[in-house]
């Protein structure tokens, strides 16, 4: 099973943002970006997958600037197995990102006979991507789908992998 995991450049949460003096938007010039760190736990869940054996490969999906390239440099480090980028310099809606990522996962399935797929994105993205209700309680739950199916990942019970860049 492939696992697709999109991620997202933002401004560093350590950055104090500042709104642009026309009001139209956050200035962004000359300000630190990174992974969204949602999405950074959905890489690590990701890759944990991996490493249990549910999953084959890892690949982090971008959609944006060429500036995204960072980012998915990052979700490499991590622990990625593939990155790809797509380049736009429009701001994308979270459907339109939606249909980007099914475009892709039909696209890599086309050429092989049987190819399953999970894809996973980050808490912030999760209203528009998914239209999974919130569910109460803790446990398990089974769900057949003909469709790939999408989880969010949460920040809860959670422990955090340590990695670094040079990590083998």
């Amino acid at each position: 099973m492939k696992v697709l995991v999109a991620v997202k450049r933002v401004v560093d949460y350590n950055v104090k943002v500042r709104v642009k003096s026309d009001n139209t938007g956050v200035d962004i010039a000359n300000v630190k970006m990174s992974m969204n760190p949602f999405d950074e736990i959905a890489i690590e869940e990701a890759v944990r997958l991996k490493e249990k054996g549910v999953a084959t490969e890892v690949i982090a999906v971008s959609c944006g600037v060429i500036q995204c390239q960072e980012t998915l440099r990052t979700a490499m480090a991590i622990g990625a197995d593939r990155a790809i980028l797509v380049e736009t310099t429009v701001e994308l809606q979270p459907l339109a990102v939606a249909k980007l990522l099914k475009a892709l996962m039909d696209k890599d399935s086309s050429h092989r006979k049987r190819s399953h797929h999970l894809v996973i994105i980050g808490r912030e993205q999760r209203g528009a991507a998914t239209d999974a209700a919130e569910r109460e309680g803790r446990g398990e739950e089974e769900i057949r789908t003909a469709a790939p199916p999408a989880a969010a990942s949460e920040e809860h019970n959670r422990e955090p992998k340590r990695w670094s860049p040079t990590r083998n």
